[in-house]
C-alpha cells in the first residue's frame, strides 16, 4: 500500500464509517458509533505516515486493503 498523509487516512477512515470527533492542534481525534476505540491520526501539512504507524490505524480501525 502507497504512503498516506494525515488527511488521506482520515478520509480513508471516514469512508469506513469513522468520524472526526474533535481537532486538537494537528491532531484528528477519531471513533466510531458503537465502538471505544479512539485514536489520534496526526495531520502534518502534507507529510506522509511512516507504514508502521499507517498499519497500526489500519489495524486498530479493523480495515484490510488488499
Amino acid at each position: 500500500m502507497k504512503a498516506l498523509t494525515g488527511k488521506e487516512m482520515v478520509a480513508l477512515l471516514e469512508r469506513y464509517g469513522w468520524r472526526v470527533v474533535r481537532v486538537r492542534g494537528s491532531h484528528y481525534i477519531m471513533t466510531k458509533e458503537g465502538s471505544n476505540v479512539r485514536f489520534s491520526i496526526p495531520v502534518h501539512a502534507g507529510k506522509t505516515l511512516k507504514p508502521g504507524l499507517q498499519n497500526h490505524f489500519l489495524k486498530i480501525a479493523g480495515i484490510r486493503l488488499p
